[in-house]
């Protein structure tokens, strides 16, 4: 058993706790200056003042530099086949992502794409991704199927999802609700019933999913079958995660709270009943600025939510139409700039928050003892520094479970 310690660590930034941070406390995070942290076999052995730090058998200098937590994406749709460049013009004209859905592309060309794909070229694609998150801080990321809507395509994406998992953090979503696919296109009752009489029992007799999630929306699935896929779900032991007030407002937040959701997702147009509704019900509140900026909408009321008591988590939605992107830096900057988050309150939703939204939070999100030692130098002096810069990796060295990425 070998100790390792990361010592000179100018300012060491955490939330603390195992459950999610709301309301005021979402912005209680420890400032620990000249700070020390401990680990073994993975594990925190000791955080606090460098001068009271255990000798250590392997030492890392930080250099002055600020350290957090590792930072937790806990929505993403990271394994698909193809890209959508070719879609780009339509956006820049203004056709709106349900127009470019309805005319068969957006998610259905991805789908196309995915059915198309090999295992090999998904695992070797999603590898390449993990990597790069890797280095850019995330140590955690949560992932969704959804771009088989067939039980051949959507196993098979589950299964790369699993099996990057024997490598990597990884939470796996089952989400066959994420669009109607062409062989159902009028026949959504149908597709309903299939998703739940097929795929839900076979994905859930493999163990493939902890989660199902449902794209709630406009022209998509409403909130009858939303309630009706989520609750088959839970009967199969998957806990529900619903996208929800997206675009349109619709009642998902409402329905998050009624089926007891870990998390709501988007909500960028929830009403104030529904989000009172979730804070009444412990709901975490999921947002992705990095969408409403590649999709050029508005933002989602977050000191609404924190004012509301509604702990509030942050994610880059990384998926080949609506947000391209896998950086939890830029989604920190946003957090900030556009959400109007303080420093410390994203932070906690980067990291605790993130981690509670995907079932971790007592292993990940924050710097304690005997939570799993994710961990982020950075090459900043201090917290205010990592949201002041934009536009390039501020990672000075990622380390997950204790080993340095």
């Amino acid at each position: 058993m070998e100790d390792y310690a990361i010592v000179n660590i100018g300012v060491l930034a955490t939330p603390s706790g195992n459950t999610p941070l709301k309301g005021s406390e979402q912005g209680n995070v420890s400032l620990i200056r000249n700070a020390a942290i401990a680990f073994t076999n993975g594990k925190i052995t000791y955080v606090g003042h460098v001068k009271d730090a255990p000798n250590a058998g392997e030492v890392v200098d930080a250099g002055g530099r600020l350290v957090t937590p590792g930072l937790v994406d806990c929505h993403t749709h990271l394994v698909f086949g193809g890209y959508r460049q070719h879609e780009f013009e339509k956006k820049l004209a203004g056709v709106s992502y349900l127009d470019i859905l309805k005319e068969g592309g957006g998610i259905l060309s991805t789908v196309d794409a995915t059915r198309k794909s090999t295992y090999k070229e998904l695992f070797a694609k999603s590898v390449s991704f993990m990597n790069e998150m890797l280095a850019h801080g995330t140590t955690t990321v949560e992932i969704k199927s959804g771009y088989g809507l067939n039980l051949e395509t959507e196993l098979l994406q589950l299964l790369v999802i699993n099996d990057l998992a024997k490598s990597y953090e990884v939470v796996p979503t089952f989400m066959g609700a994420h669009a109607v696919p062409r062989e159902y296109r009028d026949n959504k009752d149908g597709y309903v019933e299939y998703l739940i009489d097929d795929m839900l029992p076979s994905i859930a007799a493999r163990k493939l999913a902890r989660f199902c999630d449902v794209f709630c929306e406009d022209s998509v699935f409403n909130v009858a079958d939303s309630r009706k896929i989520l609750n088959a779900a839970k009967g199969h032991g998957l806990f529900p995660k619903i996208h929800a007030d997206e675009i349109v407002p619709i009642g998902g937040a409402e329905l998050a709270a009624e089926v007891g959701a870990i998390s709501a997702e988007h909500l960028l147009e929830a009403t104030g009943e529904g989000l009172s509704k979730m804070a009444k019900e412990g709901v975490i509140a999921v947002l992705l600025p990095a969408t409403s900026f590649y999709l050029d909408k508005g933002y989602a009321k977050a000191r609404n939510m924190v004012e509301k008591g509604i702990a509030v988590a942050l994610a880059t939605d990384f998926n080949p139409g609506s947000s391209p992107n896998f950086n939890m830096q830029l989604v920190l900057n946003l957090a900030v700039l556009k959400l109007k988050l303080s420093p410390q309150e994203a932070l906690t939703a980067a990291t605790l928050n993130s981690a509670a939204a995907i079932g971790l939070g007592e292993r990940k999100g924050s710097l304690e003892v005997g939570k799993d030692a994710d961990i982020v130098i950075w090459d900043a002096p201090d917290l205010n520094f990592l949201f002041y810069r934009y536009g390039n990796n501020q990672v000075f060295e990622s380390i997950k479970m204790g080993w340095c990425a």
